[in-house]
């Protein structure tokens, strides 16, 4: 039995430059993080042939072109395992609409559980590339590369997308300090609303091609630089201001990632005390992102009680095996 724990992430400005559409044009740039909630894969040999596969449903078929989970059909195809396994996903969060990179993790979860059952070992490289791949190329998802990428390496990063598909990693290295001060300053409400973000990001993908929104996300890129310096500055207020940008920036580039009870969310924490915030991912709903200083964070908290909040950490790991048991295996 193998057991694999793979990060969910919050991402803050530049968000939306990981498009295909953009990065073949102008090298995009975001800042995200990976948190301390996760998606699970656990994978077991089974003493027959038949793949079983557990999740909000139950699968159980012969041959791999037969299973319904389109990630774990592909992720089986790319590594090779054809049968004779039990796979079973579960998550902290419920994975429908949530915006914090879920469908990403759940890819490069089953592909680190999938490599490491042969015993081969895979770098991080190696799984966000293999996940982008399928979820890009052949399931032909309307998303970009940042999602995989956090949830392969883990931490602060602040990744640049350029012209055919190469990614680059910078790792964010704060003092305990100004991590202790960046970290406890971020709060994450759930709005109550679920969302397709496919739909978004296809209309947000045909909105870069439009001059005027292309020249929007050139300036959601330019804050990623500012908001790395504001990170390693400890100034959680320009944090806040920036983020607030871009969202203002962000909610041009398609219609339907804000609406009415976003915003009046959103007004309230700031009324509250709140320095800038967004919603996660694509928007239309799933979690309002928010930064608050220390001393203002009660306001927020009674302003927003309506609300369920999602207390987090920063998590610095990317995905890992955290469960092998391969004793009784036949390999």
């Amino acid at each position: 039995m193998i057991i694999v724990k793979t990060p969910l992430r919050i991402s803050f400005v530049g968000g939306g430059s990981d498009l295909k559409d953009f990065y073949e044009h102008q090298d995009g740039s975001v800042v995200c993080t990976t948190i301390d909630k996760f998606v699970y894969t656990i994978i077991k040999e089974r003493f027959d042939d038949m793949i079983y596969i557990n999740y909000s449903r139950k699968e159980c078929v012969e041959h791999i072109s037969d299973i319904q989970h389109d990630l774990v059909r592909e992720a089986m195809k790319k590594t090779g395992v054809e049968k004779g396994v039990e796979i079973t996903t579960l998550a902290d969060i419920p994975s429908s609409g949530s915006g914090l990179g879920s469908s990403s993790s759940i890819t490069v979860a089953l592909l680190h559980a999938l490599y490491t059952y042969q015993n081969i070992l895979v770098t991080a490289e190696q799984l966000a590339m293999d996940a982008c791949g399928i979820e890009i190329d052949i399931l032909g998802k309307p998303i970009g590369r940042q999602d995989q990428y956090a949830a392969a390496f883990g931490g602060i990063n602040e990744f640049t997308f350029s012209r055919n598909d190469r990614t680059k990693r910078n790792p964010i290295k704060l003092s305990d300090k100004a991590q202790r001060k960046f970290s406890s300053s971020l709060l994450l409400y759930y709005t109550g609303i679920t969302r397709n973000a496919g739909e978004i990001l296809s209309v947000q993908r045909k909105n870069l091609l439009t001059e005027r929104l292309s020249e929007t996300m050139k300036e959601m890129v330019s804050l990623v630089s500012p908001f790395c310096d504001a990170i390693k500055k400890s100034d959680i207020d320009a944090c806040g201001e920036l983020l607030d940008r871009n969202w203002q920036l962000k909610q041009q580039m398609a219609s339907g990632i804000s609406n009415e009870k976003i915003q009046v969310m959103y007004d309230a924490a700031k009324k509250a005390g709140a320095f800038g915030g967004k919603i996660a991912g694509a928007g239309g709903g799933g979690f309002l992102l928010l930064i608050v200083p220390r001393e203002k964070q009660n306001a927020v908290f009674d302003t927003l009680k309506a609300y369920r909040e999602l207390p987090f950490m920063l998590e610095p790991s990317g995905s890992k095996v955290i469960f092998d048991d391969r004793s009784n295996a036949s390999r």
